[in-house]
């Protein structure tokens, strides 16, 4: 079956596509990078990912599911959240009109109408427009991820430990988080695939910590022991966006913060993924946070 996946040169949907060629399925990507190295030898033809609804229809022809991981973390540009929201609703909607029948779609856990951050509200309305499609859909709600060399949070913070005599804890640390394997994710997004049943699924590992607990296991982990200190949210962002001057990105942003100190990155739901982060930090302790993770050199340069 052919199978079309946005953004197959890049994170999620690299590991996506990867899982069904070894189907033999005929995949095709929509991505922002046409001129990204393939990954697959060419096995993967890509299209532009622009939001043309008329162009996306009709590079969508034949396809018979989207597996869609299109977003983007943090406004820049003409790239915004709610811009993010529009190009979804136009995504889909050329699917539909393209003849595809089924829609495997990567959100985010605990997105909704009602969250005055951006992200979730934004999350919801993209739910809101697969389920209304009328198209058959699997919708996965990641946690954070890690994995693949390619995450950039957990990454990230490694990267500020190894490098600073101290790490800032937003308010107290005592706020949770939860995260989930990339490959795991993928797993269950090509279960969503092949499913025939319409259902809304939460992604998270089967471990759970508190912020300072998780950032005290990287610190442990990869020999950089600091001395975490609870400073005020906006002293801890502050200083995020003073250091992000020094990177040329964007470390963390304040609906970030917010996020997670609402609880927003933990799930209610059962752990359906297997990979421990215990053991996956441990396994890349000699790597993670050895180099900075860009968001604005990943998706803008």
């Amino acid at each position: 079956m052919k199978i079309a996946v946005t953004g197959a040169f890049s994170y999620t949907g690299k590991y996506v596509a990867k899982r069904l060629l070894a189907r033999g399925e005929e995949v095709v990507t929509l991505t922002n990078h046409p001129n990204r190295p393939n990954p697959f030898n060419g096995q993967v033809k890509a299209f532009p990912l622009d939001f043309d609804e008329a162009g996306m229809t009709q590079s969508l022809q034949g396809a018979e599911v989207l597996v869609n991981t299109y977003w983007v973390r943090f406004d820049k540009d003409s790239n915004t959240q709610p811009r993010a929201v529009e190009n979804t609703r136009k995504l889909v909607n050329a699917a539909k009109a393209a003849g595809v029948k089924r829609i495997a779609h990567v959100s985010i856990a605990n997105p909704s109408a009602d969250s005055r951050l951006p992200y979730y509200w934004g999350k919801a309305a993209n739910e809101k427009a697969v389920i209304e499609s009328g198209l058959a859909y699997a919708i996965i709600r990641p946690t954070v991820l890690v994995g693949g060399g390619e995450d950039i949070l957990i990454n990230n913070i490694a990267y500020l430990l190894r490098r600073l005599p101290f790490f800032l804890l937003p308010g107290d640390g005592s706020y949770g988080i939860q995260p989930v394997h990339v490959e795991d994710v993928a797993d269950l997004l090509v279960d969503g695939v092949y499913s025939g049943k319409n259902y809304i699924v939460d992604a998270v590992g089967p471990e759970a910590y508190t912020f300072k607990e998780l950032v005290k296991l990287v610190g442990e982990t990869i020999g950089a022991r600091r001395p975490l200190i609870s400073t005020p949210p906006r002293l801890a962002l502050f200083a995020a966006q003073f250091l992000s001057l020094f990177v040329s990105d964007v470390i963390l942003t304040p609906e970030e913060v917010d996020g997670l100190m609402a609880n927003l990155l933990v799930s209610k739901e059962p752990a359906r993924c297997k990979t421990k982060f215990s053991v996956w930090l441990e396994e890349n302790k000699n790597s993670i946070g050895t180099k900075y993770a860009s968001e604005i050199a990943k998706h803008y340069q």
